[in-house]
């Protein structure tokens, strides 16, 4: 008589997990009474360590994504094949564990501010937290069920449940971020049809108007607001519960009171919050955000003084000489013109495919170092921070094909001289360059005063002279220079300042 005894048929008696279970249901009822404890968020009196760990939520998220992608896998291969299902627990914990952490990171960075009055944050956050718990309840069920002959098919069927909660929060967050038809936006007709989405419109060439048949909010102001403002402050994403995305909200204002007062622009928030100090927290737009331009400022107080009004055109109003001229400088993007009152075509100026396939073939030597401004322009950005000593002038050379798009170069602490300065000449539409820490000299100089574009150069800690930066006073341009721990003398500092009365320097005293 055989002895054997088949485990799956008579499993061994062991401990149940009341002990497990009791937690993640605990977790669970702390989860959901999270927000009604926590109140309505107040950035204001967020102290700063709860932004800080908020930060960390968009790194965090992705764990949880790819541990439940990974469990559902498992599952979908021992539900079609001969082997015996997954008893480790260790992935459904991990998948609960991090679900928590990202539910909570995410939390805490809500309750920091700038996300308030949104209803599809409000929905990302009760589609976080409805993952977080679904994920625990399926850690617990997996508990349960991990005895050899326990059914899976309980486990199996709330994996299936948490990944579609998890995919719902996750479109929603993409969404936050990137926009609500982020993932649609370039999908051809066909595919928009089977959503059930509109058809793209087909664009048609629009005559411009001239300059006086404009009106000042839709044709001029409201794309200076687009470019420069509304990617922080629109639905989704209304920091402060402050939008610009629309005539009214912009009146409107947010938890800082009303966004403008008509007539008034000095006392409006939008210009009094753009020109507060750079190093003030309250300074807009934020840090690592392109400041206003000097003249796209001046059209939008204009606009306020003149009483705000969305309908007149610029015939309509009082039209001073330097406003006219600095609508003139408006970027062709922006004015959706070509010269002010020209009525001339807007130039075209999107890379062209032998562009996108230089710096797709030079990003192999500088990864990350080299984009374009934005998606609609040639203009190229680079910065070597990442490469640090191993940026030499040799290396730099390699860019010599596409220098002359660069409008912003970052060469800071790396290994570069004047000669790789000197390549830089023809970069005639250069607006920023930094070369702090480098080991440039006076010489660079004679290379930079040609370029007539520049409104910020950064010579911290490099070996400039007296000598060298007075001629920096034939930039018709220069916003900002830095020349702190550098040869320069008080003495010629006070000489340029008077030179340059418009320029700020910064000499970290």
């Amino acid at each position: 008589m055989s002895t054997e005894i088949d485990l799956d048929e008579h499993p061994a008696k062991t401990k149940r997990p009341y002990f497990l279970t009791f937690v993640g249901l605990l977790t669970i009822a702390g989860l959901i009474s999270l927000p009604f404890v926590a109140g309505e968020p107040d950035g204001d009196k967020m102290p700063d360590i709860v932004r800080f760990l908020g930060h960390f939520h968009p790194f965090i998220l992705h764990l949880p994504i790819g541990i439940f992608v990974l469990i559902l896998c498992q599952e979908f291969v021992a539900l079609f094949s001969r082997h015996k299902p997954y008893r480790s627990i260790l992935p459904a914990f991990l998948g609960a564990a991090s679900a928590v952490t990202a539910m909570l990171t995410g939390f805490l960075l809500y309750q920091g501010g700038g996300f308030e009055g949104s209803e599809l944050v409000e929905d990302h956050l009760w589609g976080g937290l409805a993952f977080a718990c679904a994920a625990v309840l399926t850690f617990i069920v997996k508990i349960w069920s991990a005895a050899p002959g326990s059914s899976q098919a309980l486990y199996r069927i709330l994996v299936l449940a948490s990944v579609g909660v998890m995919t719902y929060a996750s479109h929603d967050g993409a969404s936050i971020t990137h926009g609500k038809d982020y993932l649609t936006e370039y999908a051809p007709d066909s595919i928009r049809k089977l959503l059930g989405l509109e058809p793209k419109e087909k664009t048609e060439e629009i005559p411009v108007k001239p300059l006086e048949e404009q009106i000042v909010y839709a044709d001029i102001v409201q794309p200076i607001l687009n470019k420069r403002c509304v990617q922080c402050h629109k639905e989704g994403k209304s920091k402060g519960k402050f939008r610009m995305d629309s005539y009214e909200m912009l009146v409107k204002g947010g938890k800082e009171g009303d966004g403008i007062e008509p007539g008034n622009a000095e006392d409006s928030n939008i210009v009094y919050r753009t020109e507060l100090d750079e190093d003030d927290e309250e300074h807009m737009p934020p840090e690592g955000k392109k400041d206003i331009e000097d003249h796209e400022l001046a059209i939008i107080k204009w606009w306020i003084s003149e009483g705000a009004d969305p309908e007149k055109t610029v015939a309509d109003l009082d039209l001073p000489d330097e406003i006219r001229e600095a609508i003139g400088k408006l970027d062709r993007s922006i004015s959706k013109g070509g010269d002010a009152g020209t009525g001339d075509k807007p130039k075209a100026n999107t890379p062209s495919d032998e562009l996108r396939a230089k710096v797709a073939e030079l990003s192999k030597d500088f990864p990350g170092g080299l984009t374009f401004e934005s998606q609609s322009t040639s203009n190229l950005t680079f910065t070597g921070v990442s490469l640090r000593k191993n940026l030499t002038d040799d290396l730099f050379a390699k860019l010599g094909s596409v220098i002359p798009k660069m409008v912003t170069v970052d060469l800071s602490a790396s290994s570069v001289t004047d000669a790789s300065v000197a390549l830089l000449a023809s970069a005639t539409d250069l607006r920023m360059i930094r070369l702090s820490e480098t080991g440039i000299t006076d010489a660079a100089i004679d290379t930079l005063v040609k370029l007539q574009k520049l409104e910020s150069v950064n010579f911290y800690g490099t070996k400039v002279t007296d000598e060298g930066v007075k001629k920096l006073s034939a930039l018709p341009n220069l916003k900002r220079l830095y020349l702190w721990q550098t040869d320069v003398t008080p003495a010629a500092i006070e000489e340029l300042q008077k030179a340059l009365p418009e320029v700020e320097i910064v000499t970290g005293i």
